[in-house]
């Protein structure tokens, strides 16, 4: 399953000190989590007795059935590993203590390092820190195991660390260290009381480690049923990935819940390989065997969508939107004010990413107080415009008020045939590349003309691909798009529309049209040209360019995510096609990366061999293509 886990986080039905009724109610949930093929489950911190129970820990009869409890729920674990609460008598001192528990086997005793002694918690007055243990091995019925904090379990490809409550309220958590150790999974053991506005703080604690960690994060938490005498106990659980909230439960659920979430353990290697500055604080702890966990069986409790770049719920991706404007806007202003300058010449073709820029410019105006005047918006019809295209560009200069100038390239180009000898009638790709060029000539001469710079409009689609004519639209002074996808460049442009009404209908329009470089005639009036009829659809290359780039994922995990993600939209014979196309020529057009112009990073993914990517031209695709083909 390409590195997808599937870990589970339960909050049992709990009765304080009741330790029969307890034991069954977490084998109730574990059953559950073993069924959906889970590879770990989690439960609450001491959720074999209750939380609650006070000095009642001092009883011994408490203690032995705690123990008895826990001999019970070990025999019956299984494949999936089973993680849950105890407090453990050793040496004369109480610890409240995490089982691991796999197979029929006690794997280890983790003892929780931190414990609370402020407000509605006073932990020290039963219970003893054991973050002193390190090496220990201790016996546990019929077993020997590990009794430390420090102490990773792992299959040899799923390893996680454990960690109980307090343990993340510290201010250097065990998961740290844990996760510097190679533990790609953490599972914390939690009593944690509700206040107002607690729940949120919670989960941005837990969703922070996971992000600072490059791990996930599963955190089970006491439940109703705990003493409510001064307290109490919601049953918070959540599930948090490299920073993001995968799984949270509905609190105050009085019968218990479980969640669950699918992890890629392979993307979360691949981040700790690119981000140098974590394995610089790397550390050596003890690993303990364990058995071969469950691989995931699907993706029901993944997160794969679509569309990678764009956020999918209306609030966060207006925010995105915003900000991505704001850094593109800014860039440019920035630019514009180093060089001390103030004309900016663009081309207007009336597609998607020439209109972006455009907006882009106008910002940049306001940014520095300038009239949209100081934007010469140079239209240029040939041999393919048409006339929806035409329009639409000089409508929407009209809205914003730019200086506008229009120069045909036909006859130019035509010249241009004549003195290189190419007849006219001969459609390929120097017909095609001989407008691209001509139009960029135009640009650079009226820059110089106008004392300005040339806005590049080229996006980070067309760059992977290297679906743009080398020193034609490949080159401008400041490409304002260049780590912008064509995916997103659609929802940028629907923002702007949403928040411009005078310039709604003709940016609609134009997100609507075909996207096309418009180099060949026009059939009929109609656009003849249709860039993804040639090479594919954009919100495929722009999904493996996603993987590929940002994960490093191999073909096969690509084209396995692609037929998930888009088992609605296309074939799976369409969506192996054009992976193969992005590979082949995404591997051809480095040499075009090579010198593409300065342009700001937006996203977390660039293909500037300056703000990012580091590729040598020569370098072959052979090996990613012969894994390719191997799959159906």
């Amino acid at each position: 399953m390409y590195g997808f886990y599937r870990i589970a986080a339960a909050v049992p039905k709990v009765r304080v000190a009741d330790v029969k009724f307890n034991t069954e109610e977490i084998l109730r949930l574990y059953d559950l989590a073993v069924r959906r093929q889970s590879a770990a489950a989690v439960f609450p911190e001491l959720c074999i007795t209750g939380y609650s129970c006070g000095d009642l820990f001092f009883q011994q009869t408490l203690l032995d059935a705690a123990k008895f409890g826990a001999a019970e729920l070990i025999q019956k674990s299984r494949e999936t590993v089973l993680i849950f609460g105890l407090p453990l008598k050793y040496k004369d001192a109480i610890y409240n203590v995490a089982a691991v528990a796999q197979n029929g086997k006690l794997l280890g005793l983790v003892p929780k390092s931190h414990l609370p002694n402020y407000r509605e918690f006073y932990e020290k007055r039963q219970f003893t820190s054991g973050e002193r243990f390190t090496d220990t091995v201790i016996t546990f019925g019929q077993d020997q195991c590990k009794f430390t904090s420090k102490q990773i379990f792992t299959d040899g490809s799923f390893s996680f660390g454990v960690e109980i409550c307090e343990d993340l309220w510290s201010v250097i958590p065990p998961s740290s260290m844990l996760t510097l150790g190679g533990a790609k999974a953490i599972f914390n053991l939690s009593a944690s009381n509700e206040l107002v506005t607690k729940a949120q703080y919670r989960a941005n604690l837990v969703a922070g480690q996971s992000a600072r960690c490059i791990c996930a994060y599963a955190f089970a938490s006491c439940g109703i049923g705990e003493s409510v005498s001064d307290v109490l106990f919601s049953g918070h659980a959540m599930i948090a990935d490299n920073g993001r909230m995968a799984a949270q439960n509905k609190r105050f659920e009085r019968d218990g819940s479980i969640i669950y979430a699918d992890i890629d353990v392979e993307r979360l290697s691949q981040l700790r390989m690119t981000e140098s500055s974590f394995d610089d604080s790397s550390l050596e702890i003890p690993e303990v065997r364990i058995d071969r966990v469950p691989d995931s069986p699907d993706l029901s409790f993944g997160c794969n969508p679509p569309y990678p770049f764009i956020p999918p719920h209306a609030p966060e991706r207006d925010e995105r939107c915003q900000e991505i404007l704001s850094i593109q806007s800014h860039a440019l202003a920035s630019r514009m004010e180093h060089i001390n300058l103030k004309t900016m010449v663009i081309g207007i073709s009336g597609g998607l990413d020439s209109t972006l820029a455009l907006l882009i410019c106008f910002n940049c105006c306001k940014i520095l107080g300038m009239s949209p005047e100081h934007i010469m918006a140079v239209t240029m019809p040939g041999f393919g415009t048409t006339d929806r295209t035409y329009k639409n560009a000089l409508q929407l200069c009209a809205l914003l008020q730019v200086t506008v100038r229009e120069i045909d390239i036909k006859a130019a180009s035509l010249q241009h045939f004549s003195d290189i000898g190419h007849q006219e009638e001969i459609i390929d790709v120097t017909y095609e590349n001989t407008q691209a060029r001509e139009r960029t000539q135009i640009l650079m001469d009226i820059a110089n003309k106008e004392q300005g710079i040339v806005i590049g409009t080229g996006d980070l689609s067309e760059i992977a691909l290297g679906w743009c004519t080398y020193n034609g639209d490949h080159m401008s002074m400041y490409g304002v798009n260049s780590s912008i996808p064509k995916t997103l460049i659609r929802f940028l442009i629907r923002y702007f529309a949403d928040h411009h009404s005078h310039l709604t209908a003709v940016l609609k329009d134009i997100i609507d049209t075909p996207v096309s470089p418009e180099l060949l005639p026009a059939n009929a009036g109609e656009i003849s040209q249709k860039t993804e009829d040639i090479i594919g659809p954009y919100e495929l290359h722009d999904f493996f360019l996603y993987h590929f780039i940002k994960y490093g994922a191999p073909p096969a995990k690509i084209l396995y995510l692609a037929r998930h993600a888009f088992h609605a939209v296309y074939s799976d014979e369409l969506i192996h096609k054009t992976l193969n196309t992005f590979i082949r020529r995404f591997f051809a057009q480095q040499f075009k990366r090579n010198c593409m112009p300065d342009g700001p990073k937006a996203g977390s993914i660039s293909l500037s061999p300056r703000g990012d990517w580091r590729m040598p031209s020569e370098a072959t695709a052979k090996e990613w293509l012969a894994a390719l083909q191997t799959l159906d």
